[in-house]
């Protein structure tokens, strides 16, 4: 048996010594056994049955169990089998359940028995955790009874149900919560618990709602308040809130007779408003506080029994003004009220740009603040620009939209080159359009503007007639607008072939049989004057001569040899002159042209007259090209007849001139060009270099030019390559 301290285990000592005496003194008597259990609190479930279960349970057997639960729990005892020995008021055997010395149920018999009292399987409660089931037996009985079988758990207690005696306290003063095993208890609005944790004690002073909504009623509402109250209830949201209050339900504050809150009364205090004082028993209408933050007060007198009040309260955010109605842009998102943390932000339309203070953006946003004021400015859309048009070089801009000062998006412009002296590379109309980009682009998006080329061989004016003149004629001026004066330890003539290049005779750079040292091109290109746009010398003196940045001759011509062959030389100017009606350059010849007989070309230049003298004024003749064969047999019959060496008529020379002499090139001329003119588009090109020549002017002798057209490659390749 489980020991059990003090009087209990004297007691139970006292009962086995009788019983053993008895049994000595009294053999007829059977020996009784008693036995007590302890189930341990801990345990939520757990099973009690009679001894010997299944079997036969023994006769004169006293057993006792004390069934617990954790605290805050009851204990359910439920029998799943009975049977005992059935008697009248279970005298004999029986099963006693108790909770401390209450009997909740005394059992016997068996289901189908007449007599005894049969649990059944309703579960028996107990009103708390504990529980003591006790099984007694007597001497002897006619049939064989198996016992019981029991089974308990812990059931949850409601302690917040309502109190059945009257005079049981309830467990909480105010809203009890209850809770697997155990409870907890709370405050209705304007109380505060107490340190017993169910008392509720009137606190409304100093309650702060910091919510954007709730809900505030007067104490014990809807109970009738209590007398000698002064509570404030603060409202405070965050700043950028406004509150409205709105009185639901019941309103019932006691008034005097006159109408007057002398009794009690509900304040509304809200900063920089009159206070409003209420009471009666008709609400105001919604107050829209125009505040974040505001008190109510509510005082009663010592008597009274009104009802009291509840405010359901409610925020919206602050309202800041709607944006202008916005120029060349949008503004999203679009809201019919823009409130405080909202924000805007401004896109400008196609071709337009944002600008804050003066100053270009590329995004703008601003947030509408707790003060209802947006916190930037709006910005400004304002027309882009694409800059002025990128200049071109010999050509000009034309405006068709818009005009040179503003450059607005969408202004439309087209170049032009400077005609007749220059003319466009490629097709197209060349019309740009300031776009979205903020560049000029044409209609396939290209940015690059066209290039002006200089035309060659059309002069403005032209020479009164082709046949032949006999002397020589004054050209007027334009009429050879490529000619170029040369001066270099004399004077010679050239060509300008380009708008940057001009080609010469290279003997006017490197003279032939010259005693004096030979200068470097380097030299020769510091010392070299070039003049240009003018036919008289005299003028073409005073105006500035075009520094030369480079001269080329020929690599296979040489100054020393007796021949003239290979007789050309490149000069690059340091910069490109303009063109116009006086200064344009000749075409070069077409690869494979053709020196025909008779075909009467123009060679202009200052050279010796008829008279032997140097002409000031520009003079040009006209001279047929000579058969090659006929030309060199004049040379050979001219050396037969000559000290001096004379040169050779080379492949790469072609001659001009009359039999019969006159017209003709002289010292002086050097260098400048034998023009043809195109039948196929009536261009002026060069189709030789004045070169050589022996006894100019007089019968039978030719001049020798150089021919251009075998020097085409070393042409290119030359201004090409510098």
């Amino acid at each position: 048996m489980p020991g059990q301290p003090g009087n209990m285990e004297r007691l139970l000592a006292l009962a086995l010594g009788a019983i053993h005496l008895l049994n000595c003194f009294c053999p007829c008597l059977s020996f009784m056994v008693l036995d007590k259990t302890f189930h341990p609190a801990s345990d939520i479930f757990g099973k009690i049955q009679s001894p010997n279960y299944p079997k036969p349970y023994p006769h004169t057997n006293y057993t006792e169990w004390n069934l617990q639960v954790p605290k805050g729990y009851r204990l359910q005892l439920v029998f799943k089998h009975f049977d005992l020995e059935p008697s009248h008021k279970c005298s004999y055997d029986y099963v006693k359940v108790m909770h401390h010395r209450k009997i909740l149920g005394l059992f016997c018999g068996q289901e189908t028995s007449e007599t005894g009292m049969h649990p059944g399987k309703k579960p028996i409660l107990s009103p708390d955790n504990t529980l003591k089931v006790v099984f007694n037996s007597d001497l002897s009985h006619e049939e064989q009874y198996l016992g019981f079988v029991a089974h308990y758990q812990a059931l949850d207690i409601d302690e917040c149900a309502e109190p059945t005696d009257e005079d049981e306290e309830s467990l909480c003063s105010h809203i009890c919560h209850n809770v697997i095993g155990s409870y907890f208890c709370s405050c209705r609005p304007g109380y505060t618990l107490q340190q017993d944790g169910r008392t509720c004690k009137l606190m409304c002073n100093g309650e702060i709602y910091s919510e954007l909504k709730g809900v505030l009623t007067s104490p014990g509402y809807p109970k009738p308040y209590p007398p000698g109250v002064s509570c404030n209830y603060s409202i405070q949201l965050e700043k950028g809130f406004l509150v409205t209050l709105t009185f639901v339900d019941v309103f019932d504050i006691e008034t005097y007779l006159d109408g007057g809150c002398h009794y009690d009364s509900l304040q509304i205090l809200i900063p920089g408003n009159n206070t409003q004082t209420l009471c009666g028993k008709v609400p105001p209408k919604n107050i829209e506080t125009g505040s974040n933050r505001l008190d109510i007060l509510f005082q009663t007198d010592d008597s009274g029994h009104s009802k009291g009040w509840k405010i359901e309260y409610f925020s919206d955010r602050i309202v800041c003004p709607i944006p202008e109605k916005f120029l060349n842009g949008r503004i999203t998102p679009v809201f019919e009220k823009y409130r405080y943390r909202d924000y805007i932000r401004v896109k400008c339309d196609t071709g337009y740009k944002l600008i804050e203070n003066g100053k270009e953006i590329t995004s703008f946003l601003s947030t509408c603040m707790n003060d209802g004021k947006w916190h930037r400015p709006l910005p400004q859309c304002l027309i882009i620009d694409c800059g002025k048009p990128l200049p071109l070089l010999n050509g000009n801009v034309e405006f068709l939209k818009g005009n040179e000062i503003d450059n607005f998006y969408q202004s439309v412009i087209k170049y032009h080159c400077n005609e007749p002296f220059y003319k466009m590379l490629g097709t197209g109309d060349w019309i740009f359009s300031c776009s979205a980009q903020r560049k000029w682009e044409d209609e396939f998006h290209n940015y690059n503007i066209p290039d002006c080329l200089p035309v060659c061989g059309k002069p403005q004016k032209h020479i009164a007639e082709h046949q032949k003149i006999l002397g020589g004629r004054f050209a007027p001026k334009g009429t050879f607008p490529w000619q170029v004066f040369l001066i270099l330890k004399g004077r010679g003539g050239a060509a300008l072939i380009s708008d940057q290049w001009i080609m010469t005779a290279a003997h006017n750079i490197f003279s032939k049989g010259s005693s004096q040292s030979r200068l470097s091109l380097t030299e020769v290109a510091k010392e070299l004057e070039v003049h240009l746009g003018d036919t008289n010398v005299d003028r073409l003196l005073k105006i500035p001569k075009q520094e030369v940045e480079a001269v080329f001759v020929h690599p296979n011509f040489s100054e020393s040899d007796t021949d003239f062959n290979n007789d050309i030389a490149l000069i690059k100017l340091s910069s490109r002159v303009t063109l116009n009606e006086t200064i344009m350059p000749i075409c070069l010849p077409e690869a494979g042209s053709l020196y025909e007989k008779d075909v009467v070309g123009y060679v202009s230049g200052w050279g010796m007259t008829e008279n032997r003298r140097l002409s000031s004024d520009l003079k040009y003749v006209a001279l047929p090209i000579v058969d090659h064969s006929t030309c060199q047999n004049s040379v050979e019959t001219i050396k037969t007849s000559r000290k001096d060496p004379t040169p050779d008529v080379t492949d790469n020379m072609f001659c001009a001139g009359r039999v019969e002499g006159g017209d003709d090139t002289c010292s002086g001329d050097s260098g400048g060009v034998f023009a043809l003119i195109s039948e196929s588009d009536h261009e002026w090109f060069a189709a030789g270099i004045v070169s050589w020549g022996i006894d100019c002017g007089k019968k039978h002798s030719y001049g020798v030019y150089t021919k251009v057209s075998n020097y085409l490659d070393w042409i290119k390749q030359t201004m090409s390559d510098n």
